[in-house]
């Protein structure tokens, strides 16, 4: 039994290494050092890029690996401008509306500076808003662009170089659309409308006049370019990285890491759907308005690139006729009832945009219940305890069936002792004999399974909501807790916060995390210690190793985990006294006391 002893104690302690490791201090570590290695990767790429950029700008002027898209790897040069010199650099149409300000380039038209107003860095008010669109300059450019696909008939087209003037509109609101023109020498006219709704959606109108004197045929691009190290949450419930919809062939996901290997990914063509970015609360977008291809691309000539891209082709346009084609583009946060709203607009399956993982109809309704207590209360972490409430009403039969088969299994405890006494080691007659007790006093030995095997799907789905939801992102509840998204900032090991020193991230056990653990020690001591030295180790371990393991979620769902407890406690005691069950919670408690008492005197 010492060598069983060990070799659990053993596997406990390694799971529980395992788990601070990953959870507790790579997470912490990467978001404490995020601001200062992106400020260091920024000063390399644009030292890197000063020393390359006459090679840089040899390889815009030749060919390109993007077949028939226009290559936009013409931003080395502008490495070493400074974001407002970068700003100042082209003529810009202003944006503002309620939920975004910014600009677009003119030179390009080009979607490179974005903001989203009703979101900050921290949960500091007065830090800055998210900046989600950058413009080429910076080491972690993100912009979006609309282009055309021309020929010799054309002549030249709108490109990433084109510099589009103003031909209506002044800034670009919600009330006030604009449009830009401009006109090749052969006499055919691109306008371009783009117009902004209330939230996060663009529209764009291109508009071809052909003022030659032949038919022309065009193809018009759409595209989504990100520089840089993206860096993501590296965790297996969240996808994070390139995604659309490409009508039969459906809804298609594809990590960073996959799209390096293969280069250039291509996408079956579409008469309906959308391609994008997504990271964890921010998205982009394209959206297409007739057949499609699409790609999902990795460039590594001259700044290693990020691309989503597709191509459509507009009717054949006479001499003197005209033809339009719309797409929209979209850039912001992936609020629940904005892209549910987006989706029912007819937008092909764009609720997808949230990663509501396999067990969907799990997470969508556990989110459902949560934001309508949400809005009769305001605040999210009373939502989960009322969830939590909700929850053991619902699951109660299950539970009282559960509980009350345990309490008669403690009423017949002692006689279960006797049949183990009195077989001895005969393991057939005793598990016979054992089968007809349970039979004759309807006692389902199985019934304290259940109500863990029902809290651990409800539990993944509340873990999903918070952690993947952008509304319960710095999203308060009281007291210390400010971010129900984020680990409790509070520590034991500095009384709390009396004692002015930082801890490292695996000693961050906070007041919920201990909470959670003393409700589930208590919950544990509610049932007989069991007789076998290896249970009796795990019985007293697994509060520990889960209150070390949980300390790195997210306290919302720390908090629902020890209310959870509590309730269960009140329920399994109430159940228990009534079935006439002693409560072992004292008993255990007591004989812990008095063990620890024991073994310190014969210590000494």
């Amino acid at each position: 039994m010492k060598f069983d002893r060990n070799f659990i104690l053993a596997m406990v302690l390694s799971l529980g290494v395992f788990l601070v490791w990953d959870y507790f201090y790579e997470g912490p570590r990467r978001e404490a050092e995020r601001q200062a290695r992106e400020q260091e990767q920024a000063l390399l790429e644009k030292s890197e890029e000063t020393k390359q950029s006459g090679n840089a700008q040899g390889a815009n002027s030749g060919s390109n690996s993007q077949g028939d898209i226009p290559s936009n790897n013409n931003t080395a040069s502008a490495a070493t401008q400074s974001d407002e010199e970068a700003l100042n650099a082209a003529p810009r149409i202003t944006i503002e509306s309620e939920s975004v300000t910014g600009s677009i380039n003119l030179r390009g038209a080009r979607f490179d500076d974005l903001h989203l107003k009703g979101y900050h860095e921290t949960v500091d008010q007065s830090s800055p808003t998210i900046t989600l669109l950058k413009p080429s300059n910076d080491a972690n450019a993100y912009f979006a662009e609309f282009g055309f696909v021309g020929n010799e008939k054309t002549g030249e087209v709108p490109s990433a170089k084109t510099i589009w003037k103003l031909k209506s509109g002044e800034k670009l609101s919600p009330e006030t659309p604009v449009t830009l023109t401009w006109k090749n020498p052969k006499g055919i006219e691109f306008n371009r409308e783009i117009s902004l709704d209330k939230d996060f959606m663009f529209n764009i109108k291109d508009t071809v006049n052909n003022g030659s004197s032949e038919t022309i045929e065009l193809s018009n691009y759409g595209r989504i370019t990100r520089y840089g190290e993206i860096k993501t949450e590296g965790i297996f419930v969240l996808h994070e990285g390139m995604l659309g919809v490409f009508g039969e062939e459906g809804f298609v996901e594809q990590d960073y890491d996959d799209i390096q290997e293969e280069g250039i990914l291509k996408n079956k063509p579409s008469k309906d759907g959308w391609i994008g970015f997504t990271d964890k609360y921010w998205a982009t977008a394209l959206i297409p308005s007739t057949e499609f291809n699409s790609r999902f691309n990795h460039f590594t000539n001259g700044r290693p690139r990020f691309q989503t891209d597709f191509t459509e082709k507009l009717p054949s346009i006479a001499a003197g006729s005209t033809a339009s084609i719309e797409n929209r583009f979209f850039a912001g946060a992936k609020e629940v009832d904005i892209i549910n709203r987006y989706a029912d607009s007819g937008i092909d399956r764009f609720d997808l945009m949230i990663d509501w993982g396999w067990f969907h109809f799990l997470t969508k309704p556990m989110f459902w219940l949560l934001d309508l207590i949400f809005k009769f209360v305001g605040n999210f972490g009373v939502a989960i305890l009322g969830v939590t409430v909700i929850l053991k009403i619902v699951f109660f039969p299950l539970a009282n069936k559960s509980y009350a088969s345990m309490a008669r299994m403690k009423i017949f405890q002692p006689r279960m002792t006797e049949l183990k006494e009195q077989y001895g080691d005969d393991r057939a007659g005793l598990q016979k004999a054992m089968m007809e007790l349970y039979k004759k006093e309807k006692i389902n030995p199985a019934s304290g399974c259940w109500p863990m095997l029902v809290q651990a799907p409800v539990f993944f789905a509340l873990y999903k909501v918070i952690y993947i939801t952008i509304e319960m992102r710095h999203a308060p509840f009281f007291g210390w807790i400010q971010d129900l998204s984020a680990p409790d900032p509070t520590t034991i090991f500095n009384l709390f916060g009396l004692i002015p020193i930082d801890m490292p991230a695996f000693l961050m056990i906070g007041v919920w995390p201990l909470l959670m653990g003393i409700t589930m020690f208590l919950q544990m001591r509610m049932n007989p210690t069991p007789p076998d030295p290896t249970q009796q180790m795990i019985f007293t371990w697994m509060p520990i190793v889960f209150t070390f393991m949980m300390a790195g979620f997210p306290a919302g769902l720390v908090i629902y985990w020890a209310w959870n407890n509590f309730l269960s406690i009140l329920q399994q005691g109430v159940i228990m006294k009534k079935h006439g069950a002693k409560i072992e919670l004292w008993d255990n408690l007591r004989a812990l006391f008095k063990k620890k008492t024991a073994d310190e005197a014969s210590s000494e």
